[in-house]
């Protein structure tokens, strides 16, 4: 999974980001190179709430669980053969120049 941060308050919304060009040549190269991929822009962090479990009680609390200038503002998936793979289709997102992005692997699903 690729985590893009986001340390500013200007925003694009998705119809926006979707005509941007350089986001939909991002798009095709993950295509072509056979990465599968679903994506989705996360809502402002004004927007998030944090829910914890305490001796069985729900705490809520408005915003988002860090306290720090960079949130998650979206997430790619993308199935990649290794480490070196997801880099490089990292490497090529829009968002690179501009915020950082971690990359994240999935613990494999377990087949029954």
């Amino acid at each position: 999974m690729l985590m893009i941060a986001d340390d500013t308050g200007e925003r694009l919304s998705p119809t926006q980001i979707d005509a941007e060009p350089e986001f939909m040549a991002w798009l095709r190269d993950v295509e072509s190179r056979g990465a599968s991929r679903v994506g989705t822009l996360l809502r402002p962090r004004t927007e998030a709430a944090t829910v914890r479990v305490r001796e069985g009680r729900t705490l809520r609390s408005d915003g988002p669980f860090a306290e720090t200038k960079e949130h998650i503002g979206g997430v790619e998936i993308v199935e990649c053969a290794d480490l070196d793979d997801a880099i490089a289709i990292a490497s090529t997102h829009p968002a690179a120049g501009r915020y950082p992005i971690e990359i994240r692997p999935f613990w494999p699903l377990e087949e029954d």
